[in-house]
């Protein structure tokens, strides 16, 4: 059996028994940072042998870990934070579980994007999820089409690049109407929402002399649509 496994995004007290329970049983844990990993199995008394499966060594490591799977392994996938394969690692496992008929569970847990919506006041009936932007090639044309959309989109950015991609929208866009939820640190104890017009929120994050967290971009949609 293959666990994948949701870990807090901020606030430790937000993984759940079960998820806690899991990670005590299984034979192994993958984890995208041992370091990171490791205040949350000290909080929560888990012991499990971890190895470390992430960006860099996913390729190399995959079929190894499956020829464990078919063996009769129980392993838990876990990331940074939230819930694998969101923006983070595991996919490629997932997929290769999937073709070898191996038995998956995904429980419930963490993930910012829910929380980023939910809290924006903007409809979020319907959605597009994006995550991170291209960094280089490709922005421009993807940032065309999420704003061609008639339903909010939300993207994860850099703390470092936040006021840059907000400016470059209301660019894009060539007016004001959009509105916008800037969610920092959620579930952690800064956590804050900064809600309002695109020029209002940059006006805003410009007077700030140090941006820090996770930042959640929820961007409303197109009306003309």
């Amino acid at each position: 059996m293959l666990y994948l496994v949701p870990t807090p995004i901020g606030n430790m007290e937000d993984m759940t028994y079960r998820g806690v329970a899991v990670l005590q049983k299984v034979d192994l844990i993958l984890a995208e940072d041992t370091r990171t990993s490791k205040h949350l199995f000290d909080k929560y008394e888990i012991s499990t042998r971890v190895i470390s499966f992430h960006t860099h060594n996913e390729h190399s490591k995959l079929a190894g870990l499956i020829r464990d799977l078919e063996s009769g392994m129980e392993i838990a996938l876990i990331s940074d934070a939230g819930t694998p394969g969101i923006s983070d690692p595991g996919f490629l496992i997932v997929r290769e579980a999937v073709k070898q008929n191996i038995p998956i569970t995904c429980l419930p847990g963490a993930t910012a994007l829910v929380p980023a919506i939910v809290m924006s006041g903007i409809p979020c009936d319907r959605f597009h999820f994006e995550g991170f932007l291209p960094q280089k090639k490709g922005k421009k044309t993807r940032l065309e089409y999420l704003l061609s959309l008639p339903n909010p989109f939300i993207l994860y950015e850099s703390p470092f690049r936040v006021v840059k991609t907000l400016k470059r929208i209301k660019d894009m866009t060539g007016d004001d109407e959009r509105q916008v939820s800037v969610c920092r640190e959620i579930s952690k104890i800064h956590e804050e929402s900064i809600r309002g017009q695109l020029s209002t929120v940059i006006g805003i994050l410009e007077q700030r002399t140090n941006i820090k967290g996770e930042i959640v971009i929820v961007i409303s949609g197109n009306i003309s649509k």
